[in-house]
């Protein structure tokens, strides 16, 4: 298995690509090892020392370094880690996995499934390549809340992300948007 690495945005947080698919639906954003208990893969990346953040999406991984260590070093533990997990069949989640982000409820207005359509179809495409992804939180008196994950989450350009990109995107098809803010 030949894994390979893409840098992020996040100049604390690495992509990892295996090659084969990671997620078979929705994402999974683990912050602690304690919240990663459903997840054998993000356990055994959290006991490499200097690992504070997992994501998992479809085809991808994206770990997060605390400031106190170098990728150089860090790199060919993680990916040992990972190379180890997915060739001995270790489960990536166990019991249910993510659903997707933005599923569709009955109560959604018109404005709502436009907004979420826009995010599925044109903008978390855009921000998994940086190894992210974005999360619909709601939408009130014309402010989007989204929530950012992965390389996303703490990435010193996502400000610019959510001002210049979504939210300029989002007020061009959707009038009745004002402003998008993090949640």
């Amino acid at each position: 298995m030949f894994i390979q690495t893409e840098p992020t945005p996040n100049p604390a947080t690495l992509k990892f690509l295996p090659g084969r698919e990671v997620m078979a639906a929705g994402t999974a954003n683990f912050a602690n090892v304690e919240a990663a208990a459903n997840s054998p893969l993000a356990q055994r990346l959290f006991g490499v020392d200097g690992v504070t953040g997992v994501f998992l999406g479809y085809d991808f991984i994206t770990v997060t370094k605390d400031d106190s260590q170098d990728w150089q070093e860090l790199r060919p533990s993680v990916l040992g880690v990972i190379m180890e997990s997915l060739t001995t069949g270790v489960p990536v989640i166990e019991g249910e996995a993510a659903a997707s982000a933005h599923t569709a409820s009955g109560d959604d207005s018109e404005i709502v499934l436009q907004i979420k359509d826009l995010l599925d179809t044109r903008i978390r495409p855009a921000v998994a390549q940086d190894g992210g992804d974005i999360l619909f939180q709601g939408f009130e008196d014309g402010v989007v809340y989204l929530h950012m994950q992965g390389s996303c989450s703490g990435c010193p350009s996502s400000t610019a992300t959510l001002k210049m990109g979504i939210e300029n995107m989002l007020k061009h098809y959707i009038p009745e948007v004002r402003e998008v803010r993090p949640a």
